[in-house]
């Protein structure tokens, strides 16, 4: 497919530009003036029309979260084990969510989605695409991150399960994370003598990537002593870390930037439902990246409809965000966030050909998104 004559804004440079898009073979295989369709190729074009990178929402339930389904669509949290590091949220990924084709619809072609918050450690995220039958289909990468929780989520879930406190919440993450430690050097102290390898056990066995610095802690957290929680926490053992929320993140700007973590800022378009909440402000995620802080804006779908990811972007810069940072925001920033960037999260060649064509602004409410290309295949 050649999309022709189109306004390239590709998420990397912030001047957009006029160009065309080859794309073939599911990647973006050239971007340049003047490109021409082989012989049978089909063509769109763009003329007066943006062309964007597919949006990427890099922390989010769709899929286990069902759209319209009440009770029986929610699957992304485990109410009987407040460590359950061993769940994966492939497992309970549904692609027949009607969520997912709204997402589309939206622009959004690839998010970030697993566990929520109940669980100190809830398993493990992952990054799908949103169109498909089948979830192993669908996988850009599995896993992406170990959800962990702060704050009053876990205290609220279990507050009569053994976790009432802050404290307790962090004591028993370190709990884990002590324990998984002292597993991985036995097994590796053991090496092939499977009689004096540790009893194998699921729980400490999903952390060893995160204590192997493969994946991140994806650390739930909305008020500003949670968040400098968990950075203490993964400076303690030596660990990769993206910030969740981060909704206080505005008041201790400065102290994340040096920190280094990325953050994924939201979901902002809600009220503030809980005292964590109180000072939630669209102004975040700009003042987090005139900072110099890596940022996501996320819905966490289903609290935002996955589809509103580019309004919640549009209304960061109605509160002061550059424009072009918050488009980075819905588009490499996440990419970045996810681990997955060499694939998605901009238009540039070699990349998987996911591509938006809108008639303006699509961080403007009233924007029509006239295409959605995932993996080179036009949506219908």
């Amino acid at each position: 497919m050649i999309i022709k004559n189109g306004t390239i804004y590709d998420g990397i440079h912030p001047a957009p530009y006029a160009g065309d898009l080859a794309l073939r073979e599911g990647v973006i295989a050239a971007i340049g003036p003047g490109l021409e369709p082989v012989e049978g190729e089909r063509v769109l074009d763009a003329a007066g029309r943006r062309v964007y990178p597919g949006f990427v929402d890099a922390h989010s339930h769709p899929g286990l979260d069902g759209y319209g389904m009440g009770r029986e669509g929610i699957d992304y949290n485990e109410m009987g084990d407040i460590v359950s590091a061993h769940l994966r949220g492939i497992d309970a990924f549904n692609p027949q969510d009607k969520a997912i084709p709204m997402a589309c619809r939206g622009g959004v072609t690839t998010v970030g989605t697993g566990p929520g918050s109940a669980n100190v450690l809830g398993g493990t995220f992952f990054a799908v695409k949103t169109w498909g039958r089948c979830v192993d289909d669908m996988v850009v990468k599995n896993p992406v991150a170990m959800k962990c929780a702060f704050g009053e989520n876990p205290r609220r879930c279990y507050f009569d399960k053994g976790d009432s406190s802050r404290m307790t919440t962090a004591a028993k993450l370190r709990e884990m994370l002590f324990m998984a430690q002292d597993y991985m050097e036995r097994k590796e102290a053991a090496g092939e003598d499977v009689c004096k390898r540790p009893k194998a056990d699921m729980r400490l066995e999903a952390l060893l990537p995160v204590l192997r610095r493969e994946i991140p802690l994806k650390a739930h957290a909305h008020r500003a002593d949670d968040i400098c929680t968990a950075i203490r926490i993964a400076r303690e053992f030596d660990l990769r870390l993206t910030l969740e929320h981060c909704t206080e993140g505005h008041l201790i700007a400065d102290e994340l930037a040096r920190a280094g973590f990325p953050a994924a800022v939201g979901p902002t378009l809600t009220n503030a439902s809980k005292i964590e909440l109180v000072n939630k402000t669209f102004e975040t995620p700009g003042i987090l990246a005139r900072a110099g802080v890596q940022v996501s804006i996320i819905t966490d779908h289903a609290v935002i409809p996955q589809h509103y990811l580019p309004l919640c972007a549009g209304l960061a810069v109605k509160a002061g965000m550059d424009p072009f940072a918050a488009l980075q925001a819905i588009t490499i920033n996440p990419a970045r966030h996810l681990g997955i960037d060499g694939r998605v999260g901009s238009l540039e060649v070699g990349k998987d050909a996911d591509v938006v064509v809108a008639a303006g602004d699509p961080m403007v409410s009233d924007t029509v998104i006239e295409a959605v290309v995932i993996n080179g295949r036009l949506i219908d």
